[in-house]
């Protein structure tokens, strides 16, 4: 495996410094995703900016934390699927729909394993659904907008799981009581 460094403000280039001082004002730390994308500055910028749009979604917080938990899962990413834990335990997501996506088993919540399974079928398939799929998440309460804004998800979470596969991010030691390893 290539040997990816993890950069600080006073290693990283230039153009990413002021995105890991950011980053390390705001969560009192650098994680170390963003340390190893700061080695590809545009990286680091677009992976920062699809987060904050997909914020932004018409999908609810919840519903953005199952979308980037099961692309993770499907991806098999260590890294994401701790990170996301955490992050999903933060934002009151139920534990019970985490530990589902991580489990690979269904959400008790009917739409929200629709939003589950929708995302699956995308990122395995890579985007190439038929008419069925689709309909299938719509039935379940979703509209168009939010099945293009899961889109915007799956985004995100291909900037950050490829990253992760490739540099080999290891989890950082505030996410490491919800760490995740891919089955064999």
């Amino acid at each position: 495996m290539q040997e990816f460094p993890y950069h600080t403000p006073d290693t990283a280039p230039e153009a990413a410094r002021p995105m890991l001082e950011d980053a390390g004002r705001q969560y009192g730390m650098v994680p170390n995703l963003y340390a190893k994308m700061a080695e590809a500055p545009a990286l680091l910028e677009a992976y920062l900016q699809v987060s904050a749009i997909f914020a932004r979604s018409s999908l609810s917080t919840t519903e953005q934390q199952v979308v980037l938990l099961a692309a993770s899962r499907t991806n098999q990413c260590g890294y994401c699927m701790g990170a996301h834990s955490v992050l999903a335990d933060m934002a009151e997501v139920p534990v019970e729909t985490t530990d589902a996506i991580r489990d690979d088993r269904p959400i008790p919540d009917p739409r929200l394993e629709a939003l589950r399974r929708f995302t699956n079928q995308l990122v395995e398939r890579r985007g190439w659904l038929d008419d069925a799929e689709v309909q299938t998440f719509l039935d379940a309460g979703f509209t168009r907008e939010n099945l293009l804004d899961v889109i915007v998800g799956v985004g995100q979470k291909t900037l950050s799981n490829y990253t992760n596969h490739i540099a080999g991010t290891e989890l950082d030691s505030a996410f490491a009581h919800r760490s995740w390893k891919a089955p064999a």
